[in-house]
């Protein structure tokens, strides 16, 4: 988005109004593709000289409001400088460090940009032996590309689960008939007794070997288990190995808990897969706000820039915290000048930031809905920009999460029409236990699933009439809100969709929230997120402390997964929630319980 022109004439005074009544910010869409510049290149005004920060502060007070066995680089590269980190020899191979972790090359010596060596393989010796069980291969079809420059065994019982799961529709199913599929092809005339290199199929990251069990293990563990089973079965594989190779590290990867919980009973080393892990910890989980500490104006005061475009004003500021700020990320200050902002831009040492809508004020409400606090303000200065595609909402119980995004969809459907309607859809993970089948169409079986829409939608039916001009029967007379004209014309424009049938669609002007996505799986996210054409903006709504769906972690999410790999993007933009404002109740039950 560009930043706007200087003023035209050399000592020009950038007067500043009050920001409730700006007329609301439209900047102009960009289209989407690869050749856009992610900058801002904001031009110095001409003959206008840098002012201290107090005096700009002082003129434009009144505008501020109130990246799966295995961790990414990148959220280590984040963790608390106070953990310890294990010895080399101690690390698991899936958090060894970027050089060893699984997907990623080992980084090769310093070289000009233009040469791109290609990682050596480490001597068999040095190479771990991971024993995968078969709940790690139908969790992840790629598991056998993701333990970097280490090598892979598979037991024979292990390719006797896989064909007694590869039948039906189910992600299972999918999952074993692809890696049947690698298999397959990695194999080819290939000499299993002496392994195969996983690279063969294109996986340069995969530097290591895969074998298969082509003779049967003599030994005995030592305690007694019944051998007809499955799992002790790869037991015995894995205390075989241990023995047959006693200067190499054989590691036994499950998903199983109880699995892992056996082999180290056993004295077998045992992990758990963590290559589908964007965190380790949810709380290094970016929150898209910065506090700004006390001394920010004394160090980054100095030569500040300051300008107005469409009744916000923006300001350029230079030092050493710039550095770290991440483009449409939320910068707060509180004290004697305080400043609510917005990261536009980020170049180096120096950053563009610009003020916000306050709509804590009656006069800027969206569909008669006002802010409550700083976090949901920051909110829907994200939803209500259109250059923003891409919108996700943490937050516990009560935060407003969809209450905000229903509001600013509706004044954006019925109001600017920006879109054409609102497209609303959900994980249906049951709490308790299943009802079963329900009768009726598409939306009639999804309506006992978004009780949350009914809720907001009686919230927000006084906001409706108003905006849509339908007078409403407020004399407490009993008439059913329900059946008012105000929510026909917007029941008219709110489609409830499965995301059954969502793959090979295409959605052109739409608002698509999706609810409770912290139940989804990344791929799945992607499969929706995918769904976007032109036009159309994406909210995703979560609290990743409530995870239903029994396969997923606060760390492998796909609502997790977006928020990491959306970060910043300047065409999404990210905020958690922290007070609840549903009632004093939920806010003491929320704590308390």
């Amino acid at each position: 988005m560009p930043l706007p022109k200087p003023p035209s004439r050399p000592g020009d005074t950038l007067e500043t109004t009050a920001l409730a009544a700006t007329p609301e910010e439209s900047p102009v869409r960009a289209v989407p593709g690869p050749a856009l510049d992610a900058s801002i290149d904001a031009p110095r005004a001409r003959g206008a000289k840098s002012r201290p920060v107090a005096a700009i502060l002082s003129r434009s007070a009144g505008h501020a409001s109130p990246e799966p066995g295995h961790t990414p680089a990148a959220a280590q590269a984040t963790a608390p400088a106070a953990k310890a980190a294990p010895s080399p020899a101690a690390r698991p191979a899936h958090e060894d460090k970027p050089a060893t972790a699984p997907g990623k090359a080992a980084p090769a010596p310093a070289r000009p940009a233009t040469a791109r060596a290609r990682p050596k393989r480490l001597p068999v010796s040095q190479r771990k032996l991971f024993v995968l069980d078969t709940n790690v291969l139908l969790h992840d079809s790629s598991s056998l590309f993701r333990f970097a420059e280490h090598d892979v065994f598979l037991p024979m019982i292990v390719l006797e689960e896989l064909d007694h799961q590869k039948k039906g529709m189910s992600e299972v199913a999918r999952n074993a008939r692809q890696v049947s599929r690698h298999l397959d092809q990695l194999i080819g005339t290939a000499d299993l007794s002496k392994g195969v290199p996983l690279d063969t199929l294109g996986n340069t990251d995969a530097l290591g070997s895969l074998h298969f069990q082509t003779r049967p293990t003599d030994t005995h563990l030592p305690l007694e288990l019944p051998m007809g089973k499955a799992d002790n079965v790869i037991l015995g594989v894995v205390h075989g190995l241990c023995q047959e190779n006693p200067k190499r590290e054989v590691v036994l990867v499950s998903k199983d808990i109880n699995m892992r919980l056996k082999a180290r009973a056993l004295g077998l080393p045992a992990e758990d897969y963590l290559n589908d892990h964007v965190l380790d910890d949810s709380d290094l989980l970016y929150d898209g706000v910065m506090p700004l500490p006390e001394n920010f104006w004394n160090k980054h005061g100095k030569d500040i820039e300051s300008w107005q475009q469409n009744g916000l004003t923006w300001y350029r500021v230079r030092g050493p915290l710039c550095g770290q700020f991440i483009v449409n990320e939320f910068v707060y200050y509180e004290g004697e000048m305080p400043l609510y902002a917005q990261v536009r831009e980020v170049t180096g040492k120096s950053a563009v930031l610009s003020t916000l809508r306050d709509f804590s004020h009656a006069k800027n409400s969206v569909w008669g809905v006002t802010t409550r606090n700083r976090e949901q303000n920051f909110a829907l200065n994200l939803l209500m920009n259109p250059d923003i595609d891409f919108v996700s909402l943490l937050g516990q119980a009560g935060t407003g999460k969809t209450l905000l995004a229903l509001a600013s969809g509706l004044a954006q459907t019925f109001e600017t029409k920006r879109y054409t309607e609102i497209i609303i859809t959900r994980a249906t993970v049951p709490v308790g236990d299943d009802i079963g089948f329900l009768p009726g169409t598409e939306e009639e079986k999804m309506l006992p699933w978004m009780g949350a829409l009914e809720d907001n939608l009686e919230v927000l039916h006084q906001g409706a009439a108003g905006a849509l001009g339908v007078s409403v029967n407020g004399n407490g007379s009993g008439q059913d809100w329900n059946k008012t004209p105000a929510m026909d014309l917007i029941r008219s424009r709110i489609k409830v969709k499965s995301m059954n049938f969502m793959r090979g669609r295409t959605f052109l002007n739409k608002f698509l929230i999706i609810d409770e996505a912290q139940n989804l799986t990344p791929k799945q996210m992607k499969t929706l997120v995918t769904r976007a054409g032109p036009g159309t903006k994406i909210v995703c709504l979560g609290n990743i402390a409530q995870i239903d769906t029994p396969y997923l972690t606060e760390g492998s999410s796909g609502l997790t997964y977006v928020v990491d790999r959306f970060k910043g993007w300047p065409h999404a933009g990210h905020i958690t929630l922290q007070r609840g404002e549903r009632s004093r109740l939920a806010d003491y039950a929320s704590d308390a319980l």
